[in-house]
């Protein structure tokens, strides 16, 4: 997206300085209304996986690809890829028997798995890395004889989904006071796992209230938490106590989303989750509303926030800031599945 000629970048090498420290050594204290478009934002690198994985096998193998619960969780993607041919289903068993379907990037358990192999579907797994490696955690740990204690929403589908790798010796806990209702059978044997898209903030109460419990307690080798979960939470967290307002993009089902609207609202200040400016009401930018930060979550497409930005600035906002608290560059590579669709695909002659 192309700011305004007369915004400035400000850019934040380290995640220990505060944002705000920058942002009034290079702002005039005016009263010209501003926004600031925290950076890093929307989709990481899972979900561009996930996503560019069900968009090429569309191109390669045509449609209908069936796709088990939305590929991510964000409405204007899911429905997007529903007008390109995917179809969404809540279960394999809705499959007809050979076609192709595509794992979400939040995973599925064993269980689903094996139903896919007695249907003889034709799998694409587009489950993000991340998640893959708590599953292998999990795994890990069930067969070294330890009681798993899983820190995540009962009802996510990634929970679900890590929860059925070991369900004999796994319980999912949500809040601290769930903890010490906590029954295993050898307390030193006890380890932990955390969903991926969680608060840095709530983890760290429960992973508290476990080592309390349980001090023997082992956990991952290195946090479950995504990378660009952190990253879009800490750059929140650089500028909510200098924000009247924080706006996040992203679906009422997306817990990441969630998640930066509740850190910004423990700093005090005022936080909505919006799918698209339309979500925007009138009131929210009324009572001396001056600083307004802008972010979006790690499913939420970047042409949403480009429409919120496109509003505000009708609003008055017009004084655009990008800022970037850290670089953001990882990726992930595509499954076998897909790399040799691309591969095999026929040559686009060249133009004379």
């Amino acid at each position: 997206m192309t700011l305004l000629t007369d915004n400035r970048t400000i850019v934040l090498k380290s995640s220990d300085a505060k944002a705000t420290d920058v942002v009034d050594s290079n702002v005039n204290q005016t009263d010209q209304k501003t926004l600031l478009l925290l950076k890093p934002r929307g989709f990481c690198a899972g979900v561009v996986r996930a996503i560019d994985i069900v968009r090429i096998a569309l191109e390669k193998f045509g449609p209908p690809i069936y796709v088990r619960k939305e590929i991510v969780h964000n409405r204007f993607v899911v429905e997007e890829l529903q007008q390109k041919g995917a179809i969404f289903v809540d279960s394999v068993e809705e499959v007809p028997a050979g076609e192709r379907v595509i794992y979400s990037a939040h995973g599925v358990s064993p269980e689903v798995r094996q139903d896919s192999k007695l249907r003889e579907l034709r799998v694409i797994d587009a489950t993000c890395p991340l998640v893959t490696k708590v599953h292998v955690e999990a795994v890990k740990f069930a067969k070294e004889g330890y009681s798993l204690i899983l820190i995540g929403h009962r009802d996510h589908d990634e929970v679900v989904g890590t929860l059925g790798e070991a369900p004999d010796v796994t319980q999912v806990v949500g809040t601290p006071e769930e903890v010490p209702f906590l029954s295993v059978p050898d307390p030193n044997r006890v380890a932990y796992l955390t969903q991926t898209t969680l608060s840095l903030d709530e983890t760290k109460g429960i992973i508290e209230a476990l080592k309390i419990k349980f001090p023997n307690i082992k956990g991952p080798a290195a946090q479950d938490i995504c990378y660009a979960t952190e990253n879009r939470q800490v750059a929140v967290k650089q500028v909510a106590a200098e924000a009247d307002l924080v706006l996040v993009v992203g679906s009422d089902n997306s817990s990441n989303s969630n998640r930066l609207v509740e850190v910004s609202r423990n700093w005090g200040t005022a936080s909505h989750l919006i799918d698209s400016y339309k979500d925007i009401r009138p009131e929210w930018l009324e009572g001396g509303v001056k600083r307004i930060a802008l972010t979006a979550g790690a499913s939420a497409p970047e042409c949403l926030v480009e429409e919120v930005v496109k509003y505000l600035t009708e609003k008055g906002f017009g004084n655009v800031e990008e800022l970037e608290v850290m670089p953001e560059n990882v990726r992930f590579g595509l499954p076998p599945e897909i790399v040799e669709a691309i591969a095999s695909a026929p040559a686009i002659p060249a133009q004379g």
